[in-house]
């Protein structure tokens, strides 16, 4: 029983140790605020939620704005499955990668968003920087970057917890 214990846990937070990133769920109030408020709206945008976790907001958004091309990408391979059989069951136009984003083009999506870790942030705006496009917004829940203010913070009242954007 304990083996088995252990290789659920490895499966699932395998990645951790190498990514300083556990796994932090967003919740519905974060996703509500993106969505409604603060991503760009009357066009059709590509957004990536990098370190995806179960899908949740990336399946919000996909039913939410239908003119969005939304992607989650998860390192950690049992969230990742998790979250490709929730749009499948759901019949989903989310999509959902198995991999690094540190492989990504970040030139190719309008929005990036994170939740990740304070440890992984630095590497993120080297990334961001590099890559990003003019008119583009970085998102990160909870964790800010240092070496950059962010353009807009919003306060998230019910979970405490801030929502960072940087715009390029």
């Amino acid at each position: 029983m304990f083996l088995v214990v252990f290789l659920f846990m490895l499966v699932l937070y395998w990645s951790t140790f190498r990514t300083q990133v556990p796994y932090y769920p967003s919740g519905r109030s974060a996703w509500a605020r993106v969505v409604t408020e603060l991503l760009p709206q009357g066009r059709a945008i590509s957004v990536i939620d990098i370190g995806s976790g179960l899908g949740g907001l990336v399946l919000d958004l996909a039913r939410r704005r239908l003119d969005a091309r939304v992607v989650g990408i998860e390192l950690a391979p049992l969230p990742w499955l998790a979250s490709w059989l929730r749009a499948r069951l759901q019949r989903s136009r989310a999509r959902f990668l198995l991999g690094d984003y540190e492989k990504l083009d970040f030139a190719q999506f309008d929005v990036v968003f994170a939740y990740l870790s304070p440890a992984a942030m630095p590497a993120l705006w080297k990334k961001a920087r590099r890559e990003m496009r003019v008119g583009s917004m970085l998102m990160s829940y909870e964790f800010a970057i240092e070496e950059c203010p962010p353009t807009l913070s919003v306060y998230l009242q019910d979970t405490g917890r801030t929502l960072y954007i940087w715009h390029f």
